[in-house]
């Protein structure tokens, strides 16, 4: 089945995109091309369709040059690496707009930009999809032989941006009061004592602030990769913009976070054998309960580096508390003064620590 869009060209004239659909037996194949005259988009389509209606030609096309679904159906059952929840999540819904009926070979930047135009959201979540598309056209010629153009997706990504159409994600700077870090214990501690299997997010909570670390990353902590005597644990498959798997990075503890540990119960191989989809889905189902707005688990990271920073350490000492391999991602905090350290006396770290 075929179509006509017109355009309006910045000359003022118009533009006709015609485009072949065709469907058979579970197998779908698109085709777009531009003139500058109906007549000849109509014939266009007329010609197309007659020859993908050929006993095989379709079949032909799709061994050739398959659609960019297939692209992403070998990304991502074929990668190594773990390509993460979101990106999974992103990429499939990638497979459920028309771009990925078109065959790899036909995609230009304008289609790119078109679908990029079509997703709803910011800025800052149309860049997301733009950045995990364009890891599947950076490997799926070299690895496989499909014709994406990689140039077709910088260029799209360079108009995209300069157009407002994606942009990086804003840096967070919420940091929760103490007042609010004391009714979120408070509801887990009171939880626990009425559901004792509960996890105790008290805890997770409070280890989280002063390790300065990850859901993920707290989750695959062990005891055996603990060394007390040194105030260090090793923290496996860091997250590292290049690598995801294989990152394992030894940082220190603070006492704060070693305390924790020493009040946790040695029942498993992981010191929180919980996963982190549960520690976001108890934090954030607390903060909606308690009126607490906009606060992330994520924040407490935040908040545990820039609590280092107003302590008065500097760049090295807080990377080696919380992993960050380039200072760069640090010169955000060197703006805080110092300050002193607001947990000092604070009694929510005594109360997580006594709740068993």
């Amino acid at each position: 089945m075929g179509s006509i869009t017109t355009r309006k060209r910045k000359d003022g004239h118009n533009s006709y995109r015609a485009r072949v659909r065709v469907m058979r037996e579970g197998t779908v194949y698109h085709e777009t091309k531009t003139f500058d005259r109906r007549p000849a988009a109509t014939a266009w389509i007329k010609k197309r369709e007659k020859e993908l209606a050929r006993p095989g030609a379709l079949e032909e096309l799709n061994a050739s040059d398959p659609p960019l679904s297939k692209a992403i159906e070998r990304y991502t059952e074929e990668a190594v690496k773990d390509i993460g929840r979101t990106k999974a999540q992103v990429l499939r819904t990638i497979t459920t707009y028309p771009i990925a009926d078109l065959p790899c070979s036909t995609i230009k930047a304008k289609d790119i930009i078109e679908f990029l135009q079509s997703l709803p959201g910011q800025p800052q979540t149309v860049g997301n999809y733009a950045s995990h598309l364009a890891s599947i056209f950076a490997i799926a010629r070299p690895m496989w032989d499909f014709r994406l153009d990689d140039r077709e997706m910088r260029d799209a990504i360079t108009v995209a941006r300069r157009m407002g159409i994606i942009s990086r994600s804003a840096q967070r700077n919420r940091r929760p009061t103490l007042d609010e870090l004391d009714r979120l214990l408070a509801h887990f501690i009171d939880r626990r004592q009425r559901t004792p299997q509960a996890m105790p997010m008290h805890k997770v909570i409070v280890f989280a602030l002063f390790s300065t670390r990850r859901q993920a990353e707290i989750t695959r902590l062990t005891w055996d990769d603990f060394q007390k005597e040194h105030k260090r644990i090793l923290v496996r498959d860091m997250k590292h913009p290049g690598e995801k798997l294989g990152n394992d990075t030894w940082v220190d503890l603070p006492e704060e976070a070693i305390r924790v540990i020493d009040s946790m119960r040695k029942s498993k191989a992981e010191i929180f054998p919980y996963s982190p989809d549960a520690i976001t889905t108890n934090f954030t189902r607390a903060c909606k309960l308690l009126g607490i707005e906009d606060l992330h688990f994520h924040d407490l990271r935040h908040e545990g580096i820039s609590r280092l920073f107003e302590m008065g350490w500097n760049i090295p000492h807080v990377a080696a508390v919380s992993g960050h391999r380039s200072w760069v991602s640090l010169k955000r905090y060197t703006h805080i003064r110092e300050t002193g350290d607001k947990y000092a006396n604070w009694p929510g770290m005594q109360v997580a620590i006594d709740r068993a």
